[in-house]
């Protein structure tokens, strides 16, 4: 199935000028879900993560699926100020300012694999911050991977230091 077709574009939203790549579509068709998560699931079971970590918030859905295919753990990255207990912190620049994304201390333990998940790479920054957080707590970043890239926005380059895959490539907002 070509699950680039399941995928909505959305022009101008969260504004103008952005194209939004809505994957709600693909998730109310249960087959490209289930395809979905097969693929990425697949493309690091060799390497045997133990932990999944999925990011906020589209990440937690393909994050828990493929922690519940692989046999691993599930923990969330979420942002500043959502998770109740004890966590360690990563800021990343934003075009404008900066945000920051959090994990419990607890989460990740030292020597533990771990496969990083999210629904889309655009510039990196979310993504490599997780990274940052999961090696501050000793884990080991086995791979990390997506269901969509936007390749023009280069964000695969700040990730260089990590084996990645996407399953649908945008080459331009017009694509």
């Amino acid at each position: 199935m070509d699950l680039k077709a399941k995928i909505r574009r959305i022009p101008g939203f969260p504004k103008p000028g952005i194209v939004f790549r809505d994957i709600t579509t693909l998730l109310q068709d249960p087959e490209a879900f289930r395809q979905a998560v097969e693929e990425m699931a697949a493309a690091f079971a060799d390497k045997r993560p133990e932990v999944v970590v999925g990011v906020e918030a589209r990440g937690f859905i393909f994050g828990a699926a493929i922690a519940y295919k692989l046999g691993a753990a599930f923990v969330p990255a979420r942002k500043l100020g959502k998770l109740p207990w004890e966590t360690v912190r990563a800021e990343y620049a934003l075009e404008y300012g900066t945000d920051a994304i959090e994990i419990h201390k607890d989460a990740v333990l030292p020597g533990q694999r771990v496969l990083l998940v999210d629904d889309l790479l655009a510039t990196g920054g979310t993504m490599a911050a997780t990274a940052s957080l999961v090696e501050r707590l000793g884990g080991v970043v086995v791979g990390i991977v997506f269901l969509i890239e936007l390749s023009f926005l280069r964000g695969r380059e700040k990730l260089s230091r990590y084996p990645v895959v996407a399953f649908i490539q945008y080459a331009s907002e017009d694509e």
